[in-house]
Order: C-alpha cells, then structure tokens, then sequence
C-alpha cells in the first residue's frame, strides 16, 4: 500500500465522533491526510518546487506504556514530521493510537522509540524523527517565548475575520530590514469540527519592511477560518511572500495543547544552520 493508499477523506477521520479507547496495540487507528489538497489551493502543484521547507514539530505529553514486568512507564515525546512528507496525521487519530500503548508492554524506552518510528513514518510517508524525555529529565524541560517586536501593541479597529492577504503591504523600493514580529492572537478553527485553535506565531523576516497593522490585521483574520495548524502556517507563508516579496521568510507558529499534543508547525526559505527552537511557550 503507497501513502497516497493510506489516505482518506477528513470527514472519514475520528474527529468531531464517539470513539472507543483501545488498550491494545492499534497503529491501524493512524489517520494520514494528504499535504496536497491544501497546496493545491495555494497554488502549489506537485510538480513544481515548494518556495519553502520546514517541518511540523509535535510534543506528546500523555504517553505511557508497561514495561516487561508491567510497570506504567511515561515519558514525554517529540516527533519532527518533514515538510515534504505526503501525509500529515490527524491529531485526534495520533492520541488514539498513543492511549493504544497504555498496556502495552515493551522491553525498555528504546523498543518504543524504534515502534513510534516506524508506525508515524508509515502514516505520514516519511522518516519521522522521535525524541523521548524521560521521567528523570522532566526537571530540565525549559519554557521560553519567541523573540521579536509584538505586533499586539497596535491599537486597531478590526473587522475582517478571514485572511485577506491584500492588508498585506510592504515598503517598495526602501532598503531591505530583517525583522523578527511576534503576535499571540492568531486563533484558527478545526477544519472538521470547528474547535478552536489558539497560537503565538512569529514572522522572521529580511526585505523591504512589512506594514505591522496591516500583518496584525491579517493574522487576526484567520479567527474564524477553518485549516489544521500546518494549513494555515503555510498559507501565511505563501500570502507573506507574494503581498511582500521578502528575500528571506520564516513563519513559525505555536499551537496550545488539546488532549495532551501541542503542533508546532514552522516553514522557511532561509537556513541559519539551526532547527526552531521547541521551548514550550506559557501557554502551552
């Protein structure tokens, strides 16, 4: 079975239904969502080259599993999806299959690192990386938040509430700044049920500078449009690049939480030599 194979329509994903909590090993419970269809909408087609990479960044903080002698164990995970990947998951199939660990017994956390690798790189059609913080380390998780100049200083009048990439306007012609802008009002919906999604996002950029209200209107604008976080992330990168033609762009969001996974999705078209940082933000 190919990966496009794997993939089914969103309204045929758990979301938004009754769904039974298996306690038995069920990697069958991983839904794979093809990138493509939302890229197509943003005019990226599968034979030209994507103006940006990046990847999805996940963190799994309710995961446990027995060991041999049947003992809980927990850890926290992170799984580092690549953007060229066929498939996102869907994130209620993600806490599904992980509760299908909970009695499942394994010989030590490496037995769990090498089935979490293979069961998300099968779903998703790519080498997903995984990254497992054990109970003893959880004192040094860190928090942080993203550095730059708040955009949620600006005291507008806002009443569009869907992107409108024409609020989008930079400084033609000036010379070229670099810019790291912060906001912690980006708000989207679940592209099925319609929950929220809340999020801090940051825009990195070098070129002629972008016009903050304008980009503050604009992110405000997604409040009541309806994507998965790497859907929107992506058409925030693309809209940024054509209203405003930076030379250099990087748009990293911060999703909050929702049944124990946080998704963390960032896209550039520059390289400082350095993955986004995974500092869990306050409010995560």
């Amino acid at each position: 079975m190919t990966e496009t194979d794997m993939t089914k329509p969103v309204d045929q994903s758990p979301l938004g239904k009754i769904a039974a909590y298996r306690t038995d090993y069920a990697p069958e419970l991983l839904f794979p969502i093809a990138r493509q269809g939302k890229r197509d909408e943003l005019g990226l087609k599968p034979d030209l080259t994507l103006p940006f990479f990046g990847v999805d960044i996940w963190n799994a903080y309710e995961l446990s599993w027995l060991n041999l002698r049947g003992k809980p164990q927990v850890a926290i995970a992170r799984f580092t999806v690549p953007f060229d990947s066929p498939n996102i998951i869907e994130s209620k199939s993600l806490k599904l299959y992980l509760n299908s660990l909970n009695q499942t017994r394994l010989a030590d956390p490496q037995a769990l690192l090498a089935l979490l690798q293979a069961d998300l790189g099968r779903a998703c059609g790519a080498q997903v990386h995984v990254a497992l913080t054990l109970a003893d380390a959880f004192p040094s998780v860190a928090m942080g938040q993203f550095e730059g100049l708040l955009l949620d200083r600006l005291d507008l009048d806002i009443s569009q509430y869907t992107p409108a990439p024409q609020l989008l306007k930079a400084a033609t012609g000036a010379l070229p700044v670099e810019e790291k802008l912060v906001s912690h009002l980006l708000k989207s919906n679940c592209l099925v049920t319609g929950q929220p999604d809340w999020a801090s996002v940051q825009i990195h950029y070098v070129g002629p500078q972008i016009e903050q209200e304008g980009l503050l209107r604009y992110l405000i604008g997604f409040r009541e449009h309806h994507e998965f976080h790497e859907q929107c992330v992506e058409r925030m990168f693309v809209d940024i690049l054509r209203q405003c033609a930076p030379q250099k762009l990087a748009v990293y969001a911060r999703y909050t939480r929702r049944g124990g996974l946080d998704i963390n999705p960032w896209r550039s078209n520059f390289s400082t030599g350095q993955a986004p940082s995974n500092l869990r933000h306050a409010r995560q």
